[in-house]
């Protein structure tokens, strides 16, 4: 088969979707399918990239370390008849989402969708962020789901949410798999002592890009107060954002700054490297559709602690192989952090049994082989080739997709700006 992937952040950019999509990207090509990427430009892009169109975009978008395309008509076209695509997968419902809907109504091809992001809790990267632009978002995301042939959601608890919502599309649960053998082993040792880390410490450890809606003060508070109660405890965090000052000032503020170790973005095999710097994985953002950094870690053989929320309780099996807490309690994550950092004998060995169990389930083979099983679904049930697919067939259900991407703007600013009753009830 031949499919476009379709988005708005991909390589050098380090980030969930971003991996995903090189993930599958790799896995489809693996078993002799044939990928191409459809993706902003980058600073730091690769020289030798290879099935990789970029569009020009505006870089670091608001002060984020995003980049938002710009709209060039006809960019596209070359590339796309010279691959002849049979699928195209959309990774977000705005920017290249809107192309992707525009390139498969143009080439009559079935339209999927990774609903990768609960996008109302991304809304404060936007000037003017408000409760009326957050119900745009969903509405919004929600009717660009309906346009399409196919929703994947990365866990049951996104699933549930866009059948809430009113996704009447048919919605499949497709994690973001982990190559397992590239996290099962790492130099942690090398890497602490790049870092500064003690021989002897014990660690507990964060991946993840550092920004706002990770809720990383949160975290940063917790990891410090169990640094503070324990000298031999140090505090490795990876990934390189806004939030970082934040970190360092919770820090400083408990006295163990000396005891955080900033690590920066890393890549393979320096990431696999990180994770087994680690004793104990910490987590605890509220805005994931899948921790795909939990299965990471567990693929590195950790225990984890994070919060109870979508894309942390599919993996997090509390008091199997990790803690799974339902409180925003600092005291309480500092606690069960204190308690895997303590787990010897029996116990450590039935959290590692449980963590490679975990490990196994989200292994990318299984998930891409699902994900390629629905792609052929689609791509048989669709219209024969034949003279029905001549251009006025491709026109008119290009018309069609205009008018709904269209619809779907205007009912998502009339739900969004319609203030709730209960809203013109508040007191202002």
């Amino acid at each position: 088969m031949n499919i476009v992937m379709m988005t708005n952040t991909y390589t050098p950019h380090v980030g969930g979707v971003a991996r995903s999509v090189d993930a599958f990207s790799r896995a489809y090509r693996a078993r002799g399918h044939k990928v191409l990427v459809v993706a902003p430009e980058f600073p730091g892009i690769p020289d030798d990239e290879t099935d990789v169109v970029r569009i020009p975009a505006i870089q670091n978008f608001n002060g984020s370390d995003f980049s938002v395309v710009l709209p060039v008509p006809g960019y596209l076209d070359d590339a796309l008849d010279d691959f002849r695509p049979d699928i195209v997968h959309s990774h977000h419902p705005f920017l290249m989402g809107a192309t992707a809907i525009r390139v498969a109504s143009h080439r009559d091809c079935p339209l999927v969708f990774t609903h990768h992001t609960m996008y109302e809790q991304y809304t404060h990267y936007v000037p003017g962020d408000s409760p009326a632009l957050k119900r745009f978002v969903i509405k919004l995301s929600t009717s660009y789901a309906n346009l399409c042939d196919q929703v994947f959601a990365p866990s049951e608890s996104v699933a549930e949410t866009l059948h809430r919502r009113g996704v009447t599309t048919p919605v499949d649960v497709v994690p973001t798999g982990v190559v397992r053998e590239q996290f099962a082993s790492g130099d942690g040792t090398g890497f602490r002592r790049q870092l500064g880390v003690p021989e002897g410490a014990r660690v507990i450890g964060h991946v993840g890009r550092l920004a706002a809606e990770k809720n990383l003060g949160f975290l940063a508070r917790a990891m410090a107060a169990v640094a503070a109660q324990q000298p031999d405890v140090h505090c490795l965090v990876v990934g390189a954002g806004p939030a970082e000052p934040e970190i360092r000032g919770a820090f400083r503020a408990a006295g163990v700054g000396e005891r955080l170790h900033l690590a920066g973005k890393r890549v393979m095999p320096e990431l696999a490297d990180a994770y087994h710097a680690m004793d104990v994985f910490a987590f605890a953002s509220l805005t994931e559709t899948q921790g795909m950094v939990l299965a990471e870690a567990m693929a590195a053989g950790l225990p984890v602690v994070a919060l109870d929320a979508p894309g942390a309780r599919e993996v997090v099996r509390d008091g199997e192989n990790g803690r799974l807490l339902r409180e925003q309690d600092e005291a309480a994550f500092a606690a069960a952090l204190t308690e895997l950092l303590a787990l010897d004998g029996e116990a450590r060995e039935r959290y590692r049994a449980a963590i490679a169990d975990t490990a196994a389930a989200y292994d990318l083979e299984a998930c891409a082989d699902q994900a390629l099983a629905v792609y052929q679904r689609l791509d048989a049930s669709g219209p024969e080739p034949g003279p029905e697919r001549d251009a006025w067939h491709a026109s008119l259900r290009l018309v069609r997709a205009e008018w709904e991407l269209l619809k779907g703007m205007a009912q998502a600013a009339g739900a969004a700006f319609s203030r709730p009753e209960r809203d013109r009830r508040a007191p202002r």
